[in-house]
């Protein structure tokens, strides 16, 4: 498998109630030399992250201890900007497997779908309810049900549902990338072949 499993997601969540993070904010441009996925969590956001100095910026989101999780709720439009794979590996390294918006630009959300990180992509007014929620208590927690497409709030039991490719779904319950999927289906591509005339 190339990624984990992700069936149900019980989680706290980071939350960066910013509209129209583009991929350059996610992940700066100096940053994506390396062609292996590892390390680019170091970097996730660095400019928002990071003081020129290097010092930790301590008014970040994702400097603030009293956050944790394995889900980013951002704000509206998250990911917009040029279509660069490295911030999905971003996101997925620091260890997020789901962000949560109101509306995703399409390439970053492919990506995403790719590495193992599932957007879920939820109405304006239940974004707020889940913001809301975490601002009066940061240990507030979301489950995530891929199988029933479904994101609840557990503190009111408020849900929503959201959209999701099929095959990228079955992916996603199955830890599958691309290349998984392929090799999966061996023995019937074999199969088929036999059919075939050379």
């Amino acid at each position: 498998m190339a990624y984990d499993k992700f069936t149900i997601l019980k989680s706290t969540a980071y939350p960066l109630p910013i509209e129209n993070v583009d991929t350059d904010q996610i992940i700066p441009a100096r940053f994506l030399k390396a062609t292996e996925r590892k390390g680019f969590g170091d970097n996730l956001f660095r400019d928002w992250r990071y003081n020129a100095d290097g010092t930790s910026k301590t008014d970040f989101v994702l400097n603030n201890p009293k956050y944790s999780g394995k889900i980013l709720l951002g704000g509206k439009n998250f990911g917009s900007g040029s279509s660069r794979e490295h911030a999905a590996w971003a996101v997925y390294d620091f260890g997020f497997r789901c962000v949560i918006s109101s509306f995703f630009a399409d390439i970053f959300k492919n990506n995403c779908l790719n590495v193992g990180v599932l957007p879920v992509q939820v109405s304006e007014a239940f974004a707020k309810d889940i913001f809301d929620a975490i601002e009066k208590d940061p240990n507030t927690e979301i489950e995530v049900d891929l199988e029933n497409q479904k994101v609840t709030l557990l503190a009111t039991n408020k849900s929503d549902n959201f959209e999701i490719n099929g095959y990228k779904k079955d992916n996603m319950l199955n830890g599958f990338d691309d290349i998984d999927y392929l090799q999966n289906m061996q023995s019937d591509i074999e199969e088929f072949s036999k059919s075939r005339p050379f």
